[in-house]
């Protein structure tokens, strides 16, 4: 099958995306545990670049899970393949020229090194919201826990499976200790360099 796939190069490349938005268009990538954060500080991130005039696309993973990756369970070999597609989908929006902004657990170091090999390790911005499992558990929003705790959760991640946390993350965040509007002003002076056009 493979040897059958011919890319075909079209007249518009990324470089005339980023000219026409004049931006640069990469991946912010927010891993952490569920309820650290990493989606309500990745909507306050896209709403500052947005009422910049940044065009942005936000990848959730409670809006990823009920679509395209609907059949996947989150045995570990799904989790995968759910960050395997969403770095595919991720590396289409940088090409069409956007800032894309994903909020998804990803526990396993190999899962997100592999995100940045998709899209390029100049393309890949990691963000870590470092929320402890005991904060996660105790704000427990969607009642994730209070479900792993009664046995109702297999493969929860931070109590019945493991999170790696990143090393070196490019930015981390503990959401224990700074606010949301702290959190945005790290990742924004962070990308700002990034964000600017490097060739004419």
């Amino acid at each position: 099958m493979e040897k059958n796939i011919v890319p075909h190069s079209y007249q518009i490349s990324v470089q005339d995306r980023q000219k026409l938005n004049n931006q640069n268009s990469f991946l912010i990538w927010f891993t952490g545990l569920s309820g650290s954060g990493k989606s309500t500080i990745a909507n306050a991130v896209e709403k500052e670049l947005f009422n910049n005039d940044v065009k942005t696309y936000t990848l959730d993973g409670d809006n990823i899970r009920s679509g395209i990756n609907s059949d996947l369970t989150f045995a570990p070999e799904d989790r995968t393949e759910n960050i395997r597609r969403i770095a595919e989908i991720a590396n289409l929006m940088i090409d069409a020229g956007l800032v894309t902004l994903a909020a998804f657990v990803s526990p396993y170091k190999k899962d997100r090194d592999n995100i940045r090999s998709i899209v390029k390790d100049v393309n890949f911005v990691e963000v870590y919201i470092n929320t402890s499992v005991e904060e996660c558990e105790r704000r427990d929003v969607k009642g994730l826990y209070k479900k792993a705790r009664a046995g109702e959760i297999k493969n929860m991640t931070g109590i019945s499976a493991p999170y790696e946390a990143p090393e070196n993350p490019d930015v981390e965040i503990n959401t224990e200790t700074e606010t949301v509007d702290q959190a945005v002003k790290k990742i924004i002076d962070y990308i700002k360099p990034k964000l600017q056009l490097n060739y004419e």
